[in-house]
């Protein structure tokens, strides 16, 4: 295997000199792996870190005339963002072979993709941000309420981001089903179980995340249209199916109510499952019932996690 390296443009000046050797790298190259992203450094050193403020989320400096240069060569091209922080790369999905996100890994992130993409590892990581269409990158976070989310009737822009919180992809695929709960009714100091299927249905080992949503849609105040309630990650291989429980305590759908104080009310929750917060196609609701409880001591801070 031959490698032929081309800096294309520096991360941060407006230096274009490079564009066009690297264009003609890729033209000549079998797959071009593209790394765009940041510098770290504090106070305008570099591009991410204190006192490294953003008016956007655009790559910095003319790397994305770069990025668009490349990908109009109609070659396979591995993008790989290193940044400090999540810029608004989703244009580029459509034209780029994969998209591969690191966030500033170290002095040792260069083997670790170099491992992933040769494919002597496979990928398991999940986004723990939103990666955004737009470089405005509205909302910021899955935790939005319901009027922050895609409302044609109130907004004429679409906040809908490239990649969701928690999405990620491998070398497998897996299938999340099976859904379901211990009981339907549950006290408001109690707990219950949820489980749910999970099997690798591909052709080589890998590890799915498995994550729990809920949302509370008729609560006091307004409260986010889903909320990570709890994860775990399951390795298999393929054609190995297993099955995730969560040993749910009603402490973790606590919330801040109308007088300022931490409470558990009844009423419905409802709870999705899948690979990301909006890859959810497991649904159910469990109802809670009782007096409403307050929660100003939190005694379970977690969800028991078991797997068999």
């Amino acid at each position: 295997m031959d490698w032929v390296f081309e800096q294309g443009c520096p991360i941060r000046e407006e230096d274009r000199s490079g564009v066009a050797a690297a264009v003609a790298a890729s033209l000549a190259a079998d797959v071009t792996v593209l790394v765009v992203g940041d510098k770290a450094g504090m106070f305008g050193i570099g591009t991410s870190g204190e006192g490294c403020d953003v008016e956007d989320l655009r790559l910095p400096g003319v790397q994305e005339e770069l990025v668009e240069a490349v990908l109009a060569t109609d070659r396979p091209v591995v993008l790989v963002v290193s940044s400090g922080r999540p810029y608004a790369v989703g244009r580029f999905a459509a034209d780029a072979a994969a998209m591969v996100q690191v966030f500033l890994p170290g002095e040792e992130g260069g083997r670790a993709v170099a491992g992933l993409l040769s494919g002597a590892a496979n990928f398991s990581g999940r986004l723990p941000v939103q990666i955004p269409n737009s470089p405005a990158g509205q909302p910021y976070t899955y935790l939005h309420p319901p009027l922050g989310d895609r409302q044609s009737w109130l907004s004429n822009l679409d906040p809908t981001p490239a990649f969701p919180f928690g999405h990620g992809l491998s070398y497998t695929t897996f299938e999340i089903d099976g859904l379901a709960a211990d009981r339907e009714l549950v006290p408001t100091d109690g707990r219950f179980t949820v489980s749910v299927r999970v099997r690798n249905t591909g052709a080589v080992s890998g590890a799915e995340t498995v994550q729990l949503y809920f949302t509370d849609p008729v609560a006091q105040v307004t409260r986010p249209v889903r909320a990570l309630l709890a994860y775990a990650k399951v390795p298999r291989e393929p054609g190995e199916e297993t099955t995730v429980r969560f040993d749910v305590h009603t402490d973790r759908l606590a919330f801040t109510g109308l007088d300022g104080h931490r409470i558990v009310e009844p009423g419905e929750i409802l709870l999705y499952a899948g690979s990301s917060s909006r890859t959810t196609p497991n649904e159910l609701s469990v109802q809670l019932v009782g007096e409403q409880r307050d929660a100003t001591v939190i005694r379970h801070h977690g969800v028991p996690v078991a797997l068999t």
